[in-house]
């Protein structure tokens, strides 16, 4: 959460800041500030509100300089207010600090920085950082420096106790800024004649294509020509120089209103390159070599452990699943947030994946390591192959999705569903199912992408739907066995993006306590394909109907009984039951989207939310 963005080269650096901040705003968008260092001075403009407003106060008075940071933020500690607005400047005045993370002992160290004359203008812990650091700069003494300011920035972050990813500037060293990580990430973006800093390699891709992805500990410090890279204990720290794998093409809208519609469309893709180079017809199975193990290993493991957090848990349940149906192992799913602090008994012969998109989730990091802590063999499923989970987990498989700037998740569920399918298969095939059986598996796992191009073809009819129950005052989302896992999926979506009341259940608990919400203001989506339980389905449709509660259903084409009963369908095309997840998710993408859009919601920018939760 909150963005970063810092810049030290030879072009004007006000401009750079705020495109990058305009591509971090899904991170965080309660306010933005930049510091612009220049000629021996550092001039400030922080705004409460969106991008927009701080670049229109910095339009009616432009600061000037090539050297800056710059943040958009997402409150934890302090109101929405412009005092609280980053940078934040030291007691002296000479040093500005921008930080995504949370300092928890903060209080203790505020206390001690006021009994030392310490005055504080905000109510964040930001602020107490910065103020630590100029202590530590004060105090070194000597000739102002980058090595000065980099071991008052060590010294100031061995009292931390805490999250941080940060990047400062000092007005008496007027030719380098200064970053470092521990739990929030931070990028080093590598130019010619020029250097950036940023929390999310998208805010500088239009600038450069090489990035270092900081660890955690890591201490960076930049110049116009060059960069180092030191360990918060001492020493050098090893670093890889990335190529950037997508373009600025790709972190643009394009001809979309929004970066959800854009993302849900390009679904048919990003399921195709999921399985890209991972289905192999001569064994009738999967291949996913970055699971780091041996079939005979794969084959002793006794228990699978799913965990993630949100939309990464929907797609866990659902790959629960999918591997007990097609592997038969025993699956659990575990909210990350739970998983850290439970003493869950597990066998020794366990597998734990961890679900994260932006593979910086921190409670899913945190699950993470308390797994290996555990002895367990962890392996990631993840988005972004320089993350923290990807470098730290035992193995693991990339999605291929793309950036997904939309706060609301959409083509991550289904490329996340799509590889716990393949992780099925493979388990599969080399216990119990036979290579006909597999075959026929890739046979539907291939088929999907076209079938999810039919399904956005009624993009007109959804949007008519939602136009129909825009102002419902609640919504309540049912489905069963693999669809379950989609109902919780659809009333996320439309309460994150929507505010619209919904809560997602399974069908067959209607008349164990939630039938008492049934009213003709309250709509109920029933996802009911045909499958295993399609007869029940209709049964509970049956019952919301005779107490006059509107339905939405979610049905197989060519199913007449559906029509019948409800007042509105949508279909998608068949499939078996263990893949029906990907598909039937696509509609309530759409529906939670034109629900919000006949609303006026920022559908990308949701209230109180944002993109990537990398604080607990």
């Amino acid at each position: 959460m909150c963005g970063i963005i810092g810049y030290i080269g030879k072009a004007q650096a006000v401009p750079i800041l705020l495109e990058g901040l305009r591509r971090l705003e899904y991170r965080g968008y309660d306010s933005a500030g930049v510091a612009i260092l220049d000629g021996g001075k550092i001039e400030t403009r922080k705004r409460i509100g969106r991008i927009a407003n701080l670049a229109e106060l910095i339009k009616e008075s432009p600061p000037v300089g090539s050297i800056g940071i710059s943040h958009t933020r997402w409150a934890t500690h302090g109101g929405v207010t412009d005092e609280n607005a980053h940078p934040h400047a030291d007691q002296s005045g000479k040093l500005f600090l921008c930080h995504n993370g949370v300092i928890e002992n903060y209080a203790v160290l505020k206390d001690q920085l006021t009994k030392e004359g310490h005055a504080f203008v905000s109510q964040t812990d930001t602020e107490v950082l910065a103020h630590l650091i100029g202590k530590h700069y004060e105090a070194a003494g000597g000739e102002p420096s980058k090595g000065r300011l980099i071991e008052a920035l060590r010294a100031a972050l061995k009292q931390v106790v805490g999250t941080y990813g940060i990047i400062m500037i000092h007005r008496d060293v007027p030719n380098a800024i200064v970053g470092a990580r521990r739990g929030s990430p931070l990028v080093l973006g590598i130019g010619k004649g020029e250097n950036f800093f940023a929390s999310d390699v998208s805010a500088i891709v239009a600038h450069t294509r090489e990035a270092v992805y900081l660890k955690d500990y890591d201490i960076a410090a930049l110049t116009p020509e060059e960069f180092e890279i030191t360990s918060l204990v001492g020493g050098a720290s090893g670093f890889e120089v990335s190529k950037v794998e997508f373009s600025e093409e790709d972190v643009s809208k394009g001809e979309y209103p929004h970066y959800m519609l854009k993302e849900i469309y390009e679904q048919p893709d990003t399921i195709q390159d999921a399985m890209r180079g991972r289905l192999s017809r001569e064994e009738a199975t999967s291949i996913l070599g970055g699971l780091e193990m041996t079939n005979a290993e794969l084959r002793d493991v006794e228990r699978i452990i799913l965990t993630g957090c949100g939309t990464a848990s929907h797609a866990a349940m659902v790959g629960e699943y999918v591997i007990e149906a097609l592997a038969h192992i025993p699956t659990e799913v575990e909210f990350a947030s739970e998983f850290r602090y439970r003493n869950m008994p597990l066998p020794k012969d366990s597998l734990v994946f961890c679900i994260s998109q932006s593979g910086e989730t921190a409670d899913t990091l945190a699950a993470l390591r308390e797994s290996q802590r555990k002895g367990h063999r962890t392996l990631g499923v993840c988005n972004n192959v320089a993350s923290t989970i990807a470098r730290e987990s035992d193995g693991g498989v990339y999605m291929h999705a793309g950036p997904e700037i939309g706060v609301a998740a959409t083509k991550s569920f289904t490329s996340q569903v799509t590889i716990l399918t393949l992780i099925g298969l493979l388990l599969g095939r080399i216990r119990h199912l036979g290579s006909s059986e597999g075959l026929r598996i890739i046979d539907e796992l291939e088929a999907i992408p076209d079938k999810v191009k039919r399904i956005l073809e009624q993009n007109s009819h959804i949007k008519a739907i939602a136009d129909k129950y825009c102002n419902a005052q609640a919504m309540m989302f049912l489905g069963r066995q693999f669809n379950y896992p989609v109902a919780l999926e659809g009333a996320l979506k439309m309460k994150e993006i929507s505010y619209i009341h919904a809560s997602g259940h399974p069908s067959a608990e209607l008349k164990h306590g939630v039938i008492a919400l049934i009213s003709p203001e309250v709509p109920s989506v029933f996802i009911a394909p045909d499958d295993s339980v399609f007869e029940k389905n209709v049964s509970n449709i049956e019952e919301v109907k005779a107490r006059k509660g509107p339905i939405i259903a979610i049905g197989t084409e060519g199913s007449t009984k559906l029509e019948k009963v409800a007042d509105d369908t949508i279909f998608i095309p068949p499939c078996p039951d263990f893949l029906s997840p990907i598909l039937t998710a696509i509609p309530l993408q759409l529906l939670a989207y034109h629900t919000a859009v006949a609303l006026g919601c920022d559908v990308d920018k949701p209230r109180n939310l944002a993109k990537s939760v990398t604080v607990e």
